[in-house]
């Protein structure tokens, strides 16, 4: 039986997403002004402090794009000899994405990401007639060309940008578009974590009983299938399935558990089942 499941392609302007959300945390232009201190090593301390705060969260970005389906290939796009891009490059090649070298020169530094990302991504989609799902990680307009080529070519496109900072035509040439700001697990400008949000009526879990790192993919995936569909309670295979899809190498059994329903069980804090029917069902508890 052919496998159905939808499979996605990722292409990050990785440079876009790093300039964007400093602007995002410390306000409008401020890469602009901090450029040089930025590139000039060592870097300062303040700056450095500067640039920690306003770290990109990859792992949030490639756990969205694989809600979507199979990840068949994920490429980056940056000058990756530059120290702070650099500072990603192990957790980038972790999760298997390429990264593409984009070497600065006067005469295309701005437009060089733009136009060796847009060319590999329809090369890949005539090299691989059974792509899916595009998602398309950035903010720039130029980008809009490309979502509408993909889009025509039959592929469902999906952006991700920096709230603020991407352009409304580029939104408005996708078929779905979110904030890299709403992603599950993105910490919020003012440095309070999306998953610490809590209705006025709950109580907040204490640092005590936070969960491991196990626990908090659990919670991402339960977050993102609730999101994908519209639905508070949703089936618990599907929420293994996405949660291998983000970590491939993830067994409830290497962690003790005898069932993925053991292992959902060791976090009840974090989600509750209902095992009434044939279907077991799962959600996120309220916090």
């Amino acid at each position: 039986m052919p496998d159905s499941t939808p499979r996605v392609a990722v292409y990050l302007d990785f440079d876009n997403i790093v300039m964007s959300w400093y602007d995002r945390v410390h306000g409008r232009n401020t890469y602009s002004r901090d450029r040089q201190r930025i590139a000039t090593p060592p870097i300062e301390p303040d700056i450095a402090d500067r640039l920690a705060a306003a770290t990109v969260d990859v792992g949030a970005i490639i756990d969205y794009a694989a809600s979507f389906g199979t990840l068949v290939l994920t490429r980056a796009y940056a000058d990756w000899s530059s120290p702070v891009n650099a500072e990603y490059r192990s957790q980038l090649v972790a999760r298997a994405v390429d990264l593409v070298q984009l070497f600065p020169a006067a005469a295309y530094a701005k437009n060089g990401a733009d136009i060796r990302l847009a060319v590999d991504a329809v090369e890949d989609m005539f090299r691989l007639p059974d792509l899916t799902h595009v998602v398309i990680v950035a903010g720039d307009s130029d980008y809009v060309p490309l979502a509408q080529r993909c889009k025509r070519l039959g592929r469902y496109v999906v952006g991700v940008g920096v709230a603020g900072s991407t352009a409304k035509s580029l939104a408005a040439a996708c078929d779905q578009f979110d904030s890299y700001d709403s992603l599950p697990g993105v910490a919020a400008p003012n440095g309070a974590k999306e998953t610490d949000a809590a209705p006025p009526s709950r109580t907040r879990r204490s640092k005590k009983t936070a969960p491991d790192p196990s626990g908090e993919l659990l919670a991402r995936a339960l977050r993102l299938e609730q999101e994908r569909t519209d639905e508070d309670w949703v089936h618990l295979s599907a929420v293994k399935n996405l949660l291998k899809r983000m970590d491939p190498s993830f067994s409830e059994k290497a962690l003790g558990h005898k069932s993925f329903s053991d292992f959902v069980k060791a976090y009840p804090a974090v989600a509750e089942l209902d095992e009434s029917t044939n279907a077991v069902r799962v959600r996120l508890v309220a916090r």
